[in-house]
């Protein structure tokens, strides 16, 4: 059978939203039959994903892959248009695996079962799109069409303030997609052609203050989804209010698409930009680290101060896009890959404890690891993970970003200096605000009140399956990064080629002194 031409990304997008279609009309009163018939779903598109790269992929290719496309409206040059590369590849085997995980986690829900698991379904091929699609006008719709069932699923399913969460995740994430829809139309029209083709759209001559007007409103956007400070607070309120599976859906994969649309758009569609917001992006980058970190320290709500250590981790992504370095953008990419695993395995552990104490207020915890050692000990490895442990996926894509900056030749010492060491200090926070979590929900005196009207029983083999699946790639890359690095290390190193061919003090180092910061004298 010859599958080279087979329409694999079009299949792996479309399975889920299709089998999501049939759910109600499966007779089902329980939620029984359509979580067994959702969890089959994502495990078949899961392993179409695996089986499509496997077969049809080349590691040392940095172009794009398993292209497809389709006359959509060919007036104005609008067409499905899907393919993978390096950036976009490790993030779909990322979201094809975390959302499979999080329908076996979302096995207790009973209320409403065929629209949370219809939701999932369609959420599972609208995340996938996002990563697939090389149409700005698709590539819009796309990124609109995951925000919709993140809504509904916060709304119906969250906690006591979950209209609130919702609303405010919403008009956050949707006011910023305002800013892809204009940006991708003032592209598209630019110039003697009108083309919305990603591929097209980075050939065109943009004039410098076009660009940098353009890269403007994407980080705007961009910015709300990673999130970045000040950008920030709709996050924690919507971990706030969230239910297990939700929280690993969004720590998993929605804080990842800002990071790779901030690579794909704004670093590879606007070079020249790129060069001159590149600090900007680096000194917000060490806000998050910092502010998140203290911010993090602070919380007295268990999943709030989750969600602060994510927007912490995720400054380091930023630093490591604007290090103009092979080495600190490969470590960018490794720390959304990892961030997604660590960061969905911690909010499933907060699910799974409150579910037992029925508490999220540290205070109100103390003592429960003697009747819950299993999760103590899942919860205890992930923490070390999220703190950058050597030997786990997390203290990789640290060090990497960390020496990536360090090296780069594009900053004077002085700023360099200063970035490393507020870095330094927001990896010395981490484990502190970490640890100090581990110690008052699982040691010391038990709480009298919590033990007496609460079952503390320990994790069930469905949750240590989870856990288990979470830590095996986390160590995995931890001990061999290259099980990842190889996949988007082409893609990556021509990156930053052309980054690097964008700053004149970069391109003829041997002619060119080095200039405070970065080169000014791009578009010159």
């Amino acid at each position: 059978m010859n599958t080279a031409n087979f329409p694999w990304l079009t299949t792996i997008i479309l399975l889920p939203i299709a089998a999501s279609l049939l759910i109600p009309i499966i007779p089902d009163k329980d939620g029984k039959t359509v979580r067994w018939y959702s969890l089959i779903v994502g495990l078949i598109d899961f392993a179409l994903i695996v089986y499509a790269f496997y077969t049809g992929y080349d590691f040392s290719n940095p172009d794009l892959q398993l292209v497809e496309s389709y006359p959509w409206v060919p007036q104005m040059d609008l067409n499905w248009s899907v393919g993978a590369d390096g950036l976009s590849m490790p993030l779909i085997i990322l979201t094809g695996f975390i959302t499979t995980l999080a329908i076996l986690a979302a096995w207790p829900v009973t209320f409403k079962p065929k629209l949370f698991y219809f939701l999932i379904l369609a959420m599972y091929g609208g995340q996938i799109a996002v990563f697939a699609v090389q149409d700005m006008l698709l590539f819009f719709l796309v990124w609109e069409l995951e925000l919709v069932p993140i809504y509904f699923l916060l709304s119906i399913w969250g906690g006591k303030k979950r209209q609130y969460a919702a609303t405010k995740f919403i008009l956050y994430t949707a006011g910023g997609s305002l800013f892809i829809l204009l940006s991708a139309l003032t592209m598209g029209f630019y110039g003697d052609t009108v083309t919305f083709d990603m591929r097209s759209l980075a050939l065109k001559d943009f004039a410098l203050n076009f660009q940098l007007l353009l890269y403007a409103g994407f980080l705007i956007a961009y910015a709300v989804k990673l999130p970045i400070i000040p950008l920030h607070t709709w996050l924690p309120d919507a971990h706030g209010e969230a239910t297990a599976p939700v929280h690993m859906l969004l720590a998993g994969i929605l804080l990842k698409m800002g990071g790779y649309a901030l690579i794909r758009m704004n670093a590879q569609m606007l070079p020249d930009a790129h060069a001159y917001f590149a600090p900007v992006l680096v000194v917000l980058g060490v806000v998050n680290i910092i502010y998140a970190a203290l911010t993090s320290f602070a919380q007295r709500n268990l999943k709030r101060k989750i969600a602060y250590s994510s927007i912490s981790h995720m400054g380091f992504v930023t630093i490591g896009i604007a290090s103009f370095t092979d080495l600190g953008l490969s470590g960018a990419v490794l720390q959304m890959v990892s961030h997604g695993l660590i960061g969905a395995s911690l909010f499933f552990l907060v699910g799974a404890t409150y579910d037992r104490t029925h508490t999220l207020m540290l205070d109100e915890m103390g003592g429960v690891g003697k009747r819950m050692k299993k999760i103590f000990a899942m919860f205890t490895a992930c923490s070390m993970a999220s703190l950058a442990l050597p030997g786990m996926s997390g203290f990789v894509a640290e060090l990497m970003v960390f020496v990536g900056f360090a090296t780069s030749d594009a900053y004077n010492p002085t700023f360099k200096v200063i970035v490393v060491f507020l870095m330094a200090v927001g990896v010395i926070l981490t484990p502190i605000y970490l640890l100090s979590m581990l110690r008052e929900i699982f040691y010391g005196q038990e709480n009298e009140e919590l033990v007496s009207h609460q079952a503390l029983i320990d994790a069930e083999p469905r949750e240590v399956f989870i856990i288990a699946c979470l830590l095996v790639p986390i160590i995995g890359i931890g001990f061999y990064p290259k099980l990842l690095t190889q996949m988007y290390d082409a893609t990556t190193v021509q990156l930053t080629a052309r980054l690097r061919d964008s700053v004149p003090t970069l391109a003829q180092q041997k002619e060119a002194p080095k200039v405070s910061l970065i080169a000014p004298e791009i578009g010159n």
